[in-house]
């Protein structure tokens, strides 16, 4: 193979100019022959068995030409970028200028490189210092999640439905006299004041007794996900079957015991509070870091191709796609609930696409500015940490693999860069903030007060 290599007009763009001899081109013709054979069909032969220049005859000497190229070049073409050095960003851009039996194979393709950053100020940049503190709010929000998950429910059978019970009921949607898809459940728990239903369901279940069928008239919301749906009067035939009421713990120390290796609830709410601080801390950490970084790229310059930001929505809207599916959803059913174009998303995500590149190419500068380096014990130390996470201690093949190592050995560089302008920042004075935490009964009550709007 020969190769070529020369700047185009554009910034961060290069055209590879690649002869591929005509030897490997004929092997890779004859390879995909006997691939295929088994599809050809020629008279005065058995499927499969005419052999290669019979086959060229009948159907055309260009028969083989498409495949053999994509036999060949993917990776001659990879081979002739390692061997330049460069870093691709982009789907090649290709075209073939001479391709032929016992001709060399010339074409060339035309790829957009990865661009240099140009550092402004990173060191004794200005962010603001943040901090999260715990208060008691917060802990008697903890623990009344501690009450929920360990309450334990109680059957009433003496009185109707009331706001907070949780009612076994069964319905059926009606639009128009007619019953709608999907509007239809038996034995359905719905616990009365969540707000999960339709605005109004609810209320209209409260005061109902076991057994008792009642007909509930609703609206569904103009904005409702369902276009058949939105805006228009339903009624809902009801059947009650159970009524049931949580019954919290009492917040003492035998609950703590219950819930928790400690022995008095003053030890469990200092557990609490060590915990939601680690984390306030953790998550002040972060912010501080988002502010720096953005603070350096503000100063950086840098030419992003077209192609990297491509590719970057590309994966970000892959990550949606998978975070879907673990809810049952199709990327194209969340677009059609949403009312949006797959280009409409790509055009949104933009923006923050290019936010994440440069950021990642402001670190990798102040990396290659400030040497910094993960040593080997820090990288075995990840690596061992990153093994057990995914249960491969054992794998041998998994500890060796140059990918994971080059992946742990970035994420390392990254984590000290950012570091590196945390820790030489200037500090502007601490801006304490609290979680905002709302109990389930303050969130509730808002919700309420949207429903009867």
């Amino acid at each position: 193979m020969n190769c070529k290599v020369e700047k185009t007009k554009n910034a961060n763009e290069v055209k590879l100019e690649l002869t591929i001899e005509a030897a490997k081109f004929d092997e890779a013709i004859k390879k995909v022959y006997f691939k295929s054979a088994k599809y050809f069909n020629i008279p005065g032969f058995r499927k499969g068995k005419a052999p290669i220049n019979i086959v060229e005859k009948y159907y055309g000497k260009e028969i083989f030409y498409e495949d053999a190229f994509n036999e060949v070049v993917p990776e001659e073409l990879e081979k002739a970028v390692e061997e330049n050095h460069l870093e691709i960003v982009s789907r090649p851009d290709i075209e073939v200028t001479q391709i032929g039996k016992g001709q060399d194979l010339i074409f060339t393709a035309v790829m957009q490189t990865k661009p240099e950053l140009e550092l402004g100020k990173y060191k004794g940049i200005e962010i603001q210092k943040i901090e999260y503190n715990v208060t008691d709010k917060d802990i008697e929000h903890e623990l009344s999640h501690m009450q929920e998950h360990n309450a334990r429910m109680i059957s009433i059978e003496d009185r109707p439905v009331e706001k907070g019970d949780i009612a076994t009921i069964d319905f059926e949607g009606f639009v128009d006299g007619k019953a709608f898809e999907g509007g239809k459940a038996e034995g359905h728990e719905l616990e009365i004041g969540s707000n999960t239903f339709i605005p109004g369901f609810e209320d209209q279940v409260i005061g109902m007794k076991i057994d008792e069928e009642k007909d509930i008239q609703v609206t569904f919301p103009k904005e409702y996900f369902s276009k058949d749906l939105a805006g228009k009067d339903a009624t809902f035939k009801v059947k009650v079957h159970e009524i049931k009421k949580k019954e919290l713990p009492q917040l003492d120390d035998e609950f703590a015991k219950d819930v928790s290796e400690f022995d008095t609830l003053k030890e469990l709410k200092e557990s609490i509070k060590e915990k939601m601080q680690k984390q306030n801390d953790e998550k002040a950490k972060y912010e501080m870091q988002e502010e720096a970084i953005k603070v350096v790229c503000e100063d950086a310059k840098v030419d992003i191709p077209s192609g990297m930001i491509e590719t970057e929505v590309e994966n970000m809207l892959k990550d949606i796609e998978q975070r879907l599916s673990y809810q049952g959803l199709k990327l194209e059913q969340y677009l059609q609930m949403m009312g949006k174009t797959k280009a409409d998303m790509e055009k949104e995500y933009e923006p923050q696409a290019i936010d994440a590149i440069k950021s990642r190419l402001a670190l990798e500068a102040v990396i290659k500015a400030e040497k910094l380096e993960a040593s080997i014990d820090e990288l075995e130390e990840k690596l061992k940490e990153m093994a057990k996470n995914y249960g491969k201690e054992n794998d041998e093949e998994f500890m060796k693999n140059e990918n994971v190592r080059k992946y742990i050995k970035q994420g390392i560089e990254s984590e000290k860069a950012i570091n590196f302008i945390v820790d030489n920042a200037k500090m502007k004075k601490a801006v304490k903030k609290e979680e905002k935490k709302e109990d389930k009964k303050e969130e509730n009550k808002k919700k309420e007060k949207k429903a009867d709007k």
